[in-house]
């Protein structure tokens, strides 16, 4: 019997480069997603995508100490990953189609691996917990890509709900359901510049961050004043110098507490506190992580001129995707030639 599965996509509000550091983040799922609808089958994967060339067949289970980083067509590793990182030995047949742009931000590689994740165990008869299916698909991810990525976008997209955010503690997965003011619209804005997570510097950002957790310890617990020791002494490893190491410490601290201002500011209803936070963390991003890029901050100069926007800032990992912006009902602030999303 055919089933369908649906896993969306997510756009972050606050909280980007601190969920593998254990931090806080506001995620929000959106509209736009993967769905893969297949029939359950003997031990083999036979799949066709809407997306991209390709028939990709596997043979189940797959070895734990196999690599399937090389695995063609290349979203099939992602497909791979997951079948492996859950034990997957019913197989699946059938498509994937998404209405997710490919580099835009929208964590089209983690609904993929949700989304298959959860067919996977749907396809044997198997109850699953979203937080552990997030865990999983997390896992899959990082064996398909190389790339040490967070838990944000797994457990957004296995714990979000239509019209709230999630806030995600990502040190203990705590989550808890955020209620966006009604009179609020979140539009999601392409640059026009793609991104690539695994070629965007993502490691080593996350490489400089732990570097100066090793002087300061965990960022997740820090404050600012804990950050003096990184101006005073830093590893003298490759790109590891004081103040660059200073600059990523604080755009964490800082962010973390942001996505609590904004929690708190929409729980007051207070649209133009909560964008106040986004514009922040844009800089943030901007000054102190150096992720964002002239195309994108030129995005963010327009939407911060453009009257009925609260806030807005870079969403994903960086290096151009998408931008986030707060604004008043029913405004489209979106600038000729460009496109968006309305996603709340």
């Amino acid at each position: 019997m055919t089933f369908r599965v649906f896993a969306p996509g997510r756009v972050n509000l606050i909280g980007d480069h601190t969920d593998y550091l254990g931090g806080l983040v506001l995620p929000f799922a959106i509209q736009l997603g993967v769905t893969v609808e297949v029939d359950a089958c003997e031990a083999r994967i036979e799949l066709l995508s809407d997306a991209e060339a390709g028939v990709l067949r596997l043979d189940l289970p797959i070895d734990p100490n196999d690599s399937v980083a090389e695995i063609t067509p290349a979203w099939g590793r992602y497909v791979a990953g997951a079948a492996q990182a859950i034990g997957a030995t019913t197989g699946i047949t059938g498509t994937i189609s998404s209405t997710l742009p490919l580099g835009a931000g929208l964590s089209s590689s983690a609904a993929l691996s949700v989304g298959v994740a959860a067919a996977f165990k749907t396809a044997a008869g198997q109850e699953w917990d979203r937080r552990e299916l997030a865990l999983a698909a997390q896992r899959g991810e990082q064996a398909s890509t190389g790339v040490p990525c967070g838990i944000m976008d797994q457990l957004a997209i296995a714990c979000g709900a239509a019209g709230a955010a999630v806030r995600i503690d990502c040190h203990d997965l705590a989550t808890r359901l955020v209620a966006v003011p009604e009179d609020a619209t979140i539009r999601v804005i392409h640059s026009g510049q793609s991104r690539e997570l695994a070629t965007s510097e993502y490691a080593r950002r996350r490489r400089q961050c732990e570097a100066a957790e090793r002087i300061v310890g965990p960022l997740r617990k820090a404050t600012l004043d804990d950050l003096a020791p990184l101006a005073e002494r830093a590893d003298h490893d490759h790109d590891h110098d004081h103040d660059t190491l200073l600059r990523r410490a604080r755009h964490v601290v800082t962010e973390n507490a942001r996505v609590d201002e904004v929690i708190d500011a929409f729980g007051r209803g207070d649209l133009e506190g909560a964008g106040d936070a986004l514009w922040r963390g844009h800089r943030s991003l901007a000054e102190d992580f150096d992720t964002s890029t002239p195309v994108v901050d030129d995005l963010i100069a327009h939407l911060r001129a453009t009257d009925g926007v609260y806030g807005a800032r870079m969403t994903g990992a960086g290096f151009g995707g998408c931008v986030v912006a707060l604004c008043r009902a029913g405004l489209d602030p979106t600038p000729d030639g460009l496109a968006s999303w309305e996603v709340r």
